[in-house]
């Protein structure tokens, strides 16, 4: 079965902003074995300009994954969320994010593709502060396998 390509630009938004501590960015930063200090040493952080203790990179992936989550099981959508296999993922910032940011997040369908019997569904998460300021936008890709029906073609 195809994915339902009137949901192309469909958006999910995030229940309740986001909160990004101190704590929870240790956790990351030690889940993904980073040991730079920006994560977890304040003073240091600091004397390299910051606010605060500054995220990893990758911590987006938790709001990311908010989005993600609802837009795959949206039956609407009609994914077959066995056949998935996570292609790609990127994240495009406009700065760090910082302890004491409060987040919220919407995920949009922003592109939906076939390749031959696959499809690439692509999806945007714009993550930004409850009070407008752009923060990252992820983007996330995900290869549907089989999902095609190629009897149209």
């Amino acid at each position: 079965m195809a994915i339902n390509r009137d949901c192309l630009g469909r958006e999910y938004e995030a229940p309740q902003p986001y909160e990004v501590t101190r704590g929870k960015i240790r956790e990351f930063a030690n889940a993904i074995q980073d040991p730079n200090p920006f994560y977890t040493d304040v003073e240091a952080a600091r004397a390299a300009g910051y606010k605060d203790v500054i995220a990893p990179p990758t911590f987006p992936i938790i709001m990311d994954m908010d989005g993600v989550g609802q837009a795959v099981v949206d039956p609407e959508l009609g994914l077959d969320f066995s056949m998935v296999v996570h292609g790609d993922q990127r994240f495009c910032y406009s700065r760090p994010m910082e302890a004491g940011d409060v987040l919220t997040s919407v995920t949009r369908i922003s592109g939906i593709k076939a390749l031959g019997d696959k499809e690439m569904l692509t999806l945007e998460s714009e993550i930004s502060t409850v009070g407008g300021e752009h923060i990252v936008t992820a983007v996330n890709m995900l290869f549907v396998r089989g999902s095609t029906d190629t009897s149209e073609k």
